[in-house]
């Protein structure tokens, strides 16, 4: 049975916290408010709680999710390099709503998926995420709804859709915006193929295109 914790409320917050770190901890899922929308959350390190992740979802493989992390120093543990330009961006908009992909450090034990060697890596802008992400460690973190259905912007929205296959249930209010993060890959600045290393949006979300060409400059691939 899932518990439902209003993070609003300064003692329900403090046993809210203590239960998705337990859960995390076994193995289990959470879903957990950010600056974009909700997510739903497994170690990133356990390949077991990433496969629940991907199965509340509806999803396969193909559809590795992304991590969180609560500190610029976790995406240098968790990437092979970050380019220049990339420390630019994070310096810039991180905290906030931009994920970055990069190839992933070959060291690590982890199975995201069929991730082709990469990683998609960002730091939210809301203090208790930074706080349990301080206590658990990089989280695979996907928007809390099942494929093919908007994410979701309130607990409720969430628990609808996924149900008791989650455990823990940290209800933070409306999201702030209800804007999923922009998703740039970075790739090609690190391991640079046939073509001209370039900076490309997957997804245009809470971060605007414009923001992204002012501190990239020329190196931020032209829009199709």
């Amino acid at each position: 049975m899932s518990s439902v914790f209003d993070c609003r409320d300064a003692d329900q917050l403090l046993a809210g916290m203590r239960h998705a770190r337990q859960a995390i901890g076994r193995g289990e899922l959470l879903v957990l408010p950010t600056d974009t929308v909700y997510g739903i959350g497994a170690d990133a390190f356990s390949p077991d709680a990433v496969r629940k992740l991907l199965e509340a979802k509806g999803r396969g493989r193909d559809q590795p999710p992304p991590v969180l992390v609560g500190s610029t120093a976790a995406l240098n543990a968790l990437v092979e390099t970050v380019p220049e330009p990339v420390q630019r961006l994070v310096d810039e908009f991180w905290p906030g709503g931009l994920t970055i992909v990069l190839p992933a450090q070959a060291s690590l034990a982890w199975d995201l998926g069929d991730t082709h060697g990469t990683v998609a890596v960002r730091m939210p802008d809301l203090r208790i995420v930074l706080e349990l992400l301080e206590e658990t460690g990089p989280l695979a973190v996907s928007s809390a709804n099942l494929t093919g259905q908007a994410a979701a912007i309130d607990v409720n929205s969430a628990r609808g859709m996924l149900g008791d296959s989650v455990a823990v249930y940290l209800d933070n209010g409306p999201s702030a915006t209800g804007i999923a993060s922009t998703i740039i890959d970075a790739t090609s600045l690190v391991r640079p193929g046939g073509d001209e290393a370039r900076v490309r949006v997957l997804r245009e979300g809470a971060v605007r295109r414009a923001e992204l060409e002012r501190v990239l400059g020329d190196l931020l691939e032209e829009s199709a």
